[in-house]
């Protein structure tokens, strides 16, 4: 596995960042960390990020497209984004990822990467369930704690993990999954107290259903469902000013709706809505 950057020509930027992501690249960068960048939420997070002016580390284990996405924002805006095609569900590459960015001024760093599995837990494979803890747990832990350590030594910073609307009770039909976004989300609330005397700010981002790859890995069909692009850009936008975001509406409707329901009541009814979206499997 190769830890090679972009080839692509000489850049050329199509148009200045404004003023906001200026300030916003003032207080954050000048490079950021995507994991899980090659598709989905990940994706729109490096593109909004390399509009904004942030120089790029890329990662996520799909090489072909990651490097496409590398080469395709450093011509667009004149950045330099590299490609590290690594699976981060593994120790051994979560290593390289810190030696192959020990020497980058990191500022902003967003642990995107992860994958869901529905149906009963009993009827799922346990490697893949086992392998869902080590990326969407034991990766983010890593990573929070190499990156969290270095955002705190330079006195500034921002660190993004991607919860779920599901975090915030167990839900029948994806219990597992949910399970490991309750594990993001507590670690993010401890992690936006613990650095914020260190100028770091840490977001929990706690979308409701997403068009993304992740329902067909999931086995899932959704009806109305976030953009990636939206889930990007109000996540970005909410950094440092919240612990959790709920970006769209129907996120904030979920939280809202099931907010004062007693717990065993929220799942319930969250059970009945994954039911729904894995029917077809049955």
């Amino acid at each position: 596995m190769t830890l090679s950057s972009r080839t692509s020509a000489a850049p050329t930027r199509t148009s200045p960042p404004t003023r906001r992501q200026l300030r916003f690249l003032d207080r954050y960068g000048p490079a950021a960390l995507v994991t899980g960048a090659s598709s989905g939420i990940g994706r729109e997070i490096a593109h909004r990020l390399a509009e904004g002016g942030f120089d790029l580390v890329l990662v996520a284990r799909r090489e072909a497209e990651l490097r496409a996405l590398a080469d395709e924002l450093t011509a667009r805006h004149g950045i330099d984004a590299r490609a590290l095609p690594l699976d981060l569900a593994r120790p051994d590459d979560l290593e390289r990822l810190a030696a192959a960015t020990s020497d980058t001024d990191i500022g902003l760093c967003i642990a995107a990467a992860g994958f869901g599995t529905s149906g009963p837990l009993i009827e799922s494979p346990l490697t893949r369930e086992r392998e869902m803890v080590d990326l969407n747990c034991a990766a983010v832990l890593t990573l929070s704690w190499i990156y969290g350590r270095r955002l705190a030594d330079r006195g500034r910073g921002g660190l993004i993990l991607l919860s779920s609307i599901v975090a915030f009770q167990g839900t029948p039909h994806a219990a597992h999954y949910a399970a490991t976004k309750a594990y993001v989300q507590t670690l993010a609330e401890g992690l936006h107290v613990e650095l914020k005397a260190r100028g770091v700010d840490v977001l929990a981002a706690a979308p409701g259903p997403v068009n993304s790859g992740f329902a067909d890995a999931a086995g899932m069909r959704m009806g109305r469902a976030l953009s990636p692009r939206d889930v990007a850009q109000r996540s970005l936008d909410a950094l440092g000013r919240r612990p959790t975001a709920f970006p769209g509406l129907s996120s904030r409707f979920l939280k809202d709706s099931l907010a004062p329901l007693p717990r065993r009541a929220r799942v319930r009814i969250m059970g009945t809505v994954m039911r729904g979206m894995t029917v077809h499997r049955r």
